[in-house]
């Protein structure tokens, strides 16, 4: 049973068929929201960040939202394996009171945070040239910025039925705010599918743009005014960009995105939309790595780990079957390793087209 399934565009195909996969070829490194679902692309990011992109010559850019921001801002440190291997141990064994509050569950993610990047963590993201970090967090416009949660519970309604029309209408509610160490040269600083802004990434924000890009509405307490950027209040940055629809073809180079599912949903409230999808083409110089369907039905509960596990399964058993899976997500990297050292297995690569939608 093969545990990783890799698509690809047809203009990543084409460079694969003819280069292999090489770490050069690739500009930028995807990270989608998911909250515990990332456990299985551990290993995969352990192989990425520490053998695959380690002796890489040319800057990379990383975007992610929400877990994937988190995942992500550890390649930033001068500590990467370190810093991941910390967010899993962490992430999966972090356990609540019986009914805990919002104050509780963000406390604890940013303690979680604080540690993960140590001391000089985010000085180390924010001063790093050789892999520039987005983080993506929404900052809340109208009643979704008031302080009052009746009103931002009749906003975040608003907004996801006025997305069924459009996505576009995102940005009535929200402003996709891109922070990032590139500053004015980021590629993304021209993207008008949705109100977006672009935010300085320093070592006093770094924290606070990380939580807010994970700040769940009523789980998390979200970041008001965060330093660098407008004011207002900033929420998950998965609201907009859960797994992303961007035109990626408009950057210089390939686009490589671990994802826990070969499915793309653009943004949070799309989950239901089974109509709402990304179109083709701007998928065309992506390379998606994802766990093939019979290795997922071999997890434990035929699964990978959602946020309905604190509610499935009492906490030992949930931190039981979390660390397995952690445990089963090397594989995904000991066969992506395999065709990278070997190249057998390039034929098998098969087209973005193909995958379940």
């Amino acid at each position: 049973m093969s545990a990783l399934e890799i698509y690809a565009g047809p203009l990543a195909r084409e460079r694969i068929k003819q280069q292999g996969f090489r770490p050069e070829l690739f500009s930028l490194l995807l990270g989608a929201s998911g909250g515990p679902k990332w456990f299985v692309l551990y290993g995969l990011d352990r192989y990425l960040f520490g053998d695959f992109f380690a002796s890489r010559q040319e800057p990379l850019m990383t975007m992610g939202s929400s877990a994937g921001a988190w995942r992500l801002s550890c390649l930033g440190t001068a500590e990467p394996l370190r810093a991941i291997d910390e967010l899993a141990r962490r992430y999966s064994g972090e356990t609540y009171s019986e009914q805990p509050s919002i104050e509780e569950i963000t406390g604890k993610m940013r303690n979680m945070l604080a540690d993960v990047l140590g001391p000089s963590g985010a000085a180390e993201i924010a001063g790093n040239t050789e892999f520039r970090t987005h983080i993506i967090a929404d900052r809340c416009k109208g009643i979704a910025n008031s302080r009052h949660a009746s009103l931002q519970k009749l906003a975040l309604g608003s907004s996801a039925m006025a997305n069924i029309l459009s996505r576009r209408t995102l940005s009535w509610f929200f402003q996709r705010t891109i922070f990032t160490n590139m500053g004015d040269m980021t590629p993304f600083l021209a993207l008008n599918d949705l109100d977006t802004a672009i935010a300085p990434l320093v070592e006093s924000n770094v924290i606070d743009a990380m939580i807010a890009s994970g700040s769940i509405p009523f789980i998390l307490e979200g970041v008001r005014d965060i330093e660098g950027a407008s004011k207002g209040l900033y929420w998950d940055g998965g609201i907009t960009d859960y797994h992303f629809d961007m035109p990626f073809t408009e950057l210089d180079g390939l686009v490589l995105y671990p994802h826990f599912s070969p499915k793309i949903v653009p943004g949070w409230f799309d989950k239901m939309l089974r109509w709402r999808r990304p179109p083709h083409k701007h998928f065309d110089n992506v390379v998606l790595l994802t766990p093939s369907a019979e290795w997922t039905a071999s997890l434990p509960g035929a699964k990978i780990p959602d946020r309905t596990d604190f509610e499935r399964y009492g906490e030992d058993e949930r931190l039981d079957k979390w660390q397995q899976v952690l445990d089963a997500s090397h594989q995904l990297a000991r066969e992506f390793s395999d065709l990278i050292s070997s190249g057998d297995g390039l034929s098998s690569v098969k087209d973005f087209s193909e995958r379940p939608v």
